[in-house]
């Protein structure tokens, strides 16, 4: 806490722009993340062509981290470019310039999942996105941009992303004094996932375009015509709707469009004297219902509702609820996009901008090359085939070392050597131990429902068996691991034997980069840290 405090202060207190630098310069203030590939649009690309290209570094005995690897594309090219902010200075971190223009502060409380809080001292002017960069500094995690902050009012039991750009005191502001309301601060994979993906947000039966477009638009360039301020796409189908003051929940025919959220009081018509408005998003936002069938009587568990800023009481709420997960969110996704629009998109390419002006690697990086110090004199390693071979045996040899130093003493036995195995995953992230299915299922829709997010735990039916717990197609899938006999060794299978593994970490890393039996590859681990 007095680190954070004094990292603050020396950003206050410098007389200039180049005293501000020398603090980032000192890693005071470095807040620098995992680097990660250049987004390259399809068309009227926001970034130069010539993408500096990575490069493996060979390091002994080390595992790399895959969290932020992939590379990947969007599909959504640029309208208005002359809205894109202009890069910053490589020396000087962008989510922490608000810092130096204001000397107000105040003392906020951040939570994780765990319910640990921690208390810290910030600008009244800060953003939530300068909040996580924060978090992310000072606990030390790797920055791949998903890192969220989350409202989340109790006294409701609802909770929503507040948006990178969202001025967080004014969120604080409209709270009430006597309201259990809190921030969170944890992984949202999906916050911008519908940028990547759009067609998996947007499914066909749900979206047709307005009259206002005087044509039909091809739904793969859905989300160019929500940033479009001429254009709307029109959002349509049925949810159950909580009826004021009554317990009882109603079907109706639901449509979105850019004046606002209206339903129909006849059937599927959409003729203008049958359809009722209930709200725009002006002055308001959505928000997911935690526990609607227990809080609300709510038909399914897939329920949102519309929320104005002035409203204080659940009784205000515009509650509504769908029939699955992937139609409750093709409804918040649209809601998102038609309040702040451009801003979103703003918000999802700016760390990567930031990270096309300031490569985070260092001369000494780039002048890297793989070493062979086998034999009496040192060589380099040119061949690129001999050097990935050496990288795999210098693995192999990681591990059987780790799993010789766990062992007990003496030589160890089959039984010692299936205790090291077990020993080896339990630091890893994506390892959770004794946690239970709902508990399961539950940190991973909080994370972000799509395809690939996982975390692996011990299995509550089987003390000598895991699990692992998969996100596809907006649903949580589990699979359970394992043990095989194999010679007298102890090794785990996912398939029945079919492949196996010496150890989890190993069965982790096999998935990561071969769909195997799964339904896709383990790309986003679940994580959780403490404050």
């Amino acid at each position: 806490m007095s680190d954070m405090n004094n990292t603050l202060e020396e950003i206050h207190t410098s007389g200039s722009l180049g005293d501000k630098v020398e603090i980032f310069q000192s890693g005071k203030g470095n807040v620098s993340g995992f680097p990660s590939p250049a987004l390259i649009p399809l068309r009227a690309p926001l970034l130069t062509p010539n993408a500096q290209k990575s490069r493996t570094t060979l390091c002994k005995g080390n595992r790399s981290n895959k969290e932020g690897e992939d590379s990947f594309s969007s599909p959504v090219p640029n309208p208005f470019p002359e809205l894109i902010p202009s890069t910053l200075s490589p020396f000087v971190s962008e989510c922490l310039l608000p810092w130096t223009k204001s000397s107000a502060t105040q003392v906020i409380k951040v939570y994780n999942e765990d319910n640990t809080s921690r208390a810290v001292e910030v600008p009244s002017d800060i953003t939530a996105r300068d909040i996580c960069q924060l978090f992310v500094l000072k606990n030390h995690c790797i920055d791949d941009h998903s890192w969220t902050l989350f409202e989340h009012l109790s006294h409701l039991g609802i909770e929503r992303t507040i948006e990178d750009h969202e001025s967080v005191m004014e969120v604080l502001s409209g709270w009430g004094m006597d309201t259990d309301s809190r921030l969170y601060f944890r992984k949202n994979y999906a916050k911008y996932e519908f940028f990547r993906k759009p067609l998996d947000f947007f499914p066909d039966h749900m979206v047709s375009i307005s009259s206002e477009t005087n044509g039909m638009v091809d739904h793969s360039q859905i989300i160019q015509t929500f940033l479009n301020s001429s254009t709307c796409p029109e959002i349509h189908g049925h949810l159950h709707a909580k009826e004021q003051s009554r317990k009882s929940w109603k079907k109706f025919y639901f449509v979105l469009r850019r004046s606002g959220l209206y339903f129909s009081n006849k059937g599927t018509s959409k003729e203008p004297r049958h359809l009722q408005f209930i709200a725009d998003f002006s002055d308001s936002d959505v928000y997911t219902v935690l526990s609607a069938k227990k809080l609300h009587g709510a038909p399914t568990d897939y329920s949102f509702c519309v929320k104005s800023t002035k409203c204080s009481s659940a009784r205000d709420l515009k509650l509504l609820c769908a029939d699955d997960e992937p139609t409750r969110t093709c409804w918040i996704t649209a809601m998102r996009l038609l309040k702040y629009g451009m801003q979103l998109y703003q918000n999802f390419i700016q760390p990567h901008q930031k990270q096309k002006a300031s490569p985070m690697r260092s001369i000494s990086e780039n002048s890297l090359v793989a070493m062979d110090f086998s034999g009496q004199r040192s060589r380099v390693i040119e061949n690129p085939s001999e050097a990935l071979s050496v990288a795999v045996e210098e693995g192999l040899s990681w591990r059987r070392k780790s799993c010789h130093r766990l062992s007990s003493h003496g030589s160890p036995s089959t039984s010692q050597s299936s205790v090291s195995n077990i020993a080896l995953h339990l630091a890893q992230p994506w390892f959770h131990s004794k946690l239970s299915r709902d508990e399961a299922q539950r940190l991973i829709t909080q994370q972000g429902l799509i395809d690939g997010v996982f975390l692996l735990r011990d299995s509550q039916s089987n003390p000598k068996t895991f699990v692992l717990s998969l996100c596809h197609m907006q649903k949580v899938k589990h699979f359970q691991i394992l043990p095989v006999d194999n010679e007298g060794e102890s090794l785990y299978s996912l398939d029945d034997g079919h492949t196996q593994f010496t150890d989890l970490i190993q069965l982790v890393e096999f998935y990561q980069l071969n769909r195997g039996v799964l339904p896709c590859k383990l790309k986003h681990h679940c994580a959780r840290i403490t404050l």
